[in-house]
């Protein structure tokens, strides 16, 4: 009766032992595992914030809830180059420093219409160095195309069809 005892306190203990790394992940670190760039929470959800204002929310979901704000980082960590990457994050900070120059407080906690100045003034800055018209540039084109080609879109609003069109062998032909 020991034994079976002490076979299922060992078993139980090996559990916790397997489980323990997943309960000392730090809370710090992004939710997607990047080879190339390194991404921390408070950015990762602030690249949510800008997704779900380009893409907002309304009868269908927005961009923070089909996480394209990972699809996002997910292309610019496989697809661009490192200089395309710097002047990325170079604009995520241009967007935090300006936002809490603008407004004295973090993007998240504006409102809708705010985020849209701060978005359209990133849009057409002429700066010198250009990392906020970069940064928005690569977020909205590939906030977009992750949206086009999100699981939601391609089940729910288009209708696909394997051949260019139907077969109709009625259809009448006007003579030349």
């Amino acid at each position: 009766m020991e034994r079976r005892f002490a076979i299922k306190q060992i078993l139980i203990m090996a559990g916790g032992l397997a489980l323990l790394p997943s309960c000392l992940r730090e809370s710090g670190k992004s939710s997607i595992l990047l080879k190339n760039i390194d991404v921390d929470f408070d950015q990762e959800m602030l690249l949510a914030e800008v997704v779900e204002t380009i893409i907002p929310t309304t009868t269908t979901p927005g961009g923070k809830e089909l996480k394209l704000h990972l699809f996002v980082l997910k292309m610019l960590d496989d697809c661009y180059e490192k200089e395309d990457q710097k002047a990325f994050f170079n604009g995520l900070e241009y967007l935090q420093d300006y936002t809490k120059k603008q407004f004295d407080k973090p993007f998240s906690k504006l409102v809708a219409p705010e985020r849209e100045q701060v978005l359209l003034h990133l849009e057409n800055e002429d700066s010198a160095t250009g990392d906020g018209k970069a940064f928005y540039n690569i977020l909205k084109s590939r906030a977009i195309g992750g949206y086009l080609n999100s699981q939601y879109v391609m089940t729910n609003l288009l209708k696909w069809e394997l051949v260019p069109s139907r077969y109709n062998g009625f259809y009448p032909v006007k003579t030349a």
